[in-house]
């Protein structure tokens, strides 16, 4: 595996990114990571290494760099709280996908997603309109509105806490997306609580986070055949 902090062009402007690549010569699968409301911090850091050990380009960016924290943030989550699908970030969240794909070392026909949080709201909007994903992995995100927007998702493995404001949303989306036949694996984990998957917060939970990124893991490789042919 190899790391290394990054630019791509979004727009008119330069963003920064992480970069983690798997020591395979074969262009891999690429997954875009994004952060929740702390940021591109050391835990979505070694999310992204974690899947360049078993053979994804991992991109992580960041929504935050050279912008006024606050203001960002009122921005982004105004995106959220309103589930508008074209919110503020979806432009550079698309460049990044089109950094990956165009990488020689990735598979530009086997992408997807990650998100917590925030980043979770933004993988599953994104995905309701960009094709390129192959398959998304939300974490305690929030629907977008109308929801029934969702019918247009591509495989979604979500991940969700069993008391927490995004626990309605976990639900609405595993019953929509049954109803409509969208290849799907939901699930509330009923004793942890929000951010969960964070190893360097305060409600972590070291079961839950584990079961999480086993059925993400399966599921990725499933829908996006790592180590095989394209999907």
């Amino acid at each position: 595996m190899r790391t290394e902090e990054i630019t791509f062009i979004a727009g008119a402007a330069t963003r920064p990114a992480f970069l983690a690549l798997p020591e395979s010569r074969t262009p891999a699968p690429g997954i875009v990571v994004i952060h929740e409301a702390f940021g591109l911090n050391e835990n979505i850091r070694e999310v992204s290494r974690r899947f360049a050990e078993i053979g994804y380009a991992a991109l992580a960016v960041d929504l935050f760099a050279g912008r006024n924290r606050a203001v960002c943030m009122f921005r982004l989550m105004a995106g959220v709280v309103g589930g508008s699908l074209e919110r503020y970030g979806m432009v550079e969240l698309r460049a990044a996908l089109d950094h990956l794909a165009n990488r020689s070392e990735v598979d530009p026909h086997r992408l997807g997603s990650i998100g917590f949080c925030m980043g979770g709201s933004f993988a599953i909007a994104w995905a309701c309109t960009d094709p390129r994903l192959k398959v998304i992995a939300p974490f305690y995100g929030a629907n977008p509105r109308p929801v029934e927007a969702v019918t247009r998702l591509c495989p979604v493995v979500g991940s969700y806490p069993g008391k927490d404001f995004t626990t309605g949303h976990g639900r609405k989306l595993d019953t929509i997306l049954a109803a409509h036949g969208v290849r799907h694996d939901i699930k509330v984990y009923e004793g942890a609580k929000h951010s969960f998957f964070n190893d360097r917060g305060g409600n972590h939970d070291a079961a839950a986070a584990a079961d999480a990124w086993a059925r993400v893991t399966a599921f990725f490789a499933e829908q996006l055949t790592v180590g095989g042919a394209p999907v």
